[in-house]
């Protein structure tokens, strides 16, 4: 028995889509553990493209169980959408996914506060996803949401006054009308019979999986420097994205966690606002951008990129307990003279190699960069690591080195099978015994 997280490192679209949808087929079932359908997951396999918002992409595998856990907030429409879609591309999810009957609800007046918010904030919005995300997880810590566990009760009614009261004030404050209270009852009242197969207990179910003998495979959502608590607030998300939040988001004890598997992308980027040391904003961030795809999968938005910044990344191993690096995209490098990592941070003057508490700070750094020669030669597909150019392996002995943790598996391409498994002590770790051979059957290694 293994139970592995896989988290992002950054500040998400770290490849963790295409990590999951890989060793997904070693693990019983795949749990998703904060978050909402701002996250997106992109899988590619073959000649087969998905984009997954909610649902892990252990859902593409068949006779693999899912489970949305407590930590999540879910839009009902968000869900139906999502699976009609899966349906439509021949991916049946009946009888597989199970969703927290302690998960909150995203309804409508969530999505148009968020909306409102961003538009009267203007230069100093967040740059959200628009998605009522953080409205809807105030509203939990205010203790005045309604789970998804709640909207069949016989009392939907009353307990849905005070969240549109306090829901209709701000949305007047800020020019909007107030939510139809009326349509929003029927809506809850439909969302709650069509959720009705989905819902389960789902601490009390991952539990006894696991006292069965069962492995798990958790899967966060945003990266690691989008944490509510840990991440570079207020310019973060609004629930726990480390390690730590897969224990609380789905109720099962840390000591029943064995590892935990990073996702790191070979370069770095960011969506929405907030300071960005490594930042590349003119030839090489266009760059990076184009020859990248980086276009988010949820809001379509084009995302910030800049070198890897390896000060950062030391951080998330620190808070999350990495034990091995799943690196993405390092074929995106294949044509570049020179590669730079950020090394530590210069900060009015002082030269630094810890992630300072505040934006502020954050804000004045200037990366200290140790520059690498480019192999200017074409990775993609590759599935040895010993057939990659020196110079493509010195990259990855150098981010090794600089964020202390070894690179277990090498993604070279977006695909499932354009993946190198390297053999070691730290990838036999975090998959159950015997797993590593079916993997790297799987992706024809």
């Amino acid at each position: 028995m293994t139970s592995t997280v896989v988290l992002g490192m950054q500040w998400g679209d770290e490849g963790k889509g295409k990590i999951v949808d890989l060793i997904c087929p070693a693990f019983d079932a795949v749990v998703r553990y904060q978050g909402g359908d701002n996250a997106g997951h992109t899988v590619k396999f073959g000649d087969r493209h998905f984009a997954l918002h909610l649902v892990p992409s252990g859902i593409l595998h068949p006779g693999k169980s899912c489970v949305l856990g407590n930590g999540m907030v879910v839009r009902p429409a968000a869900l139906f959408e999502e699976l009609d879609g899966l349906a439509a591309s021949g991916v049946d999810a009946g009888g597989r996914l199970f969703v927290s009957r302690r998960a909150h609800a995203i309804l409508p007046p969530h999505l148009e506060l968020d909306a409102a918010r961003e538009a009267a904030a203007g230069d100093g919005k967040i740059g959200t996803t628009v998605r009522g995300i953080g409205p809807a997880y105030e509203n939990k810590a205010a203790r005045l949401g309604l789970r998804l566990g709640d909207l069949a009760s016989a009392a939907l009614e009353e307990r849905l006054a005070p969240l549109l009261d306090h829901l209709g004030g701000e949305l007047e404050r800020l020019g909007r009308p107030r939510p139809d209270g009326a349509a929003l009852l029927d809506a809850c009242r439909g969302w709650a019979a069509s959720l009705d197969p989905l819902l389960a207990d789902t601490a009390y179910l991952l539990n006894d999986w696991l006292d069965d003998g069962r492995s798990l495979l958790f899967e966060g959502a945003q990266g690691a420097l989008l944490d509510l608590d840990h991440g570079t607030y207020p310019f973060v998300t609004s629930s726990s994205t480390t390690t730590a939040g897969a224990g609380v988001g789905t109720g099962v004890p840390p000591g029943r966690i064995d590892g935990v598997l990073g996702i790191l992308k070979a370069y770095t980027t960011r969506v929405g606002t907030g300071p960005f040391v490594t930042e590349l904003e003119e030839d090489h961030g266009e760059f990076l951008r184009r020859r990248g795809n980086e276009v988010g999968t949820t809001t379509g938005r084009p995302r910030r990129c800049g070198w890897l910044d390896a000060v950062a990344a030391r951080y998330a191993v620190m808070v999350n307990g990495v034990d091995a690096v799943a690196l993405t995209k390092m074929d995106v490098l294949d044509t570049l003279d020179e590669i730079r990592i950020c090394v530590a941070y210069r900060i009015d003057g002082e030269e630094r190699r810890q992630v300072p508490a505040t934006v502020e700070e954050l804000g004045r750094a200037e990366p200290v960069y140790r520059t690498l020669p480019g192999w200017r030669s074409d990775t993609v597909g590759t599935v040895d690591f010993d057939r990659l150019p020196a110079a493509a392996r010195s990259y990855v002995a150098a981010i090794e080195e600089e964020v202390g943790a070894p690179a277990a598996i090498v993604s070279s391409g977006p695909r499932r099978e354009e993946t190198i498994l390297r053999p070691g002590a730290a990838l036999e770790r975090l998959l159950p015994a015997g797993a590593v051979a079916s993997v790297r059957a799987a992706i024809g290694g």
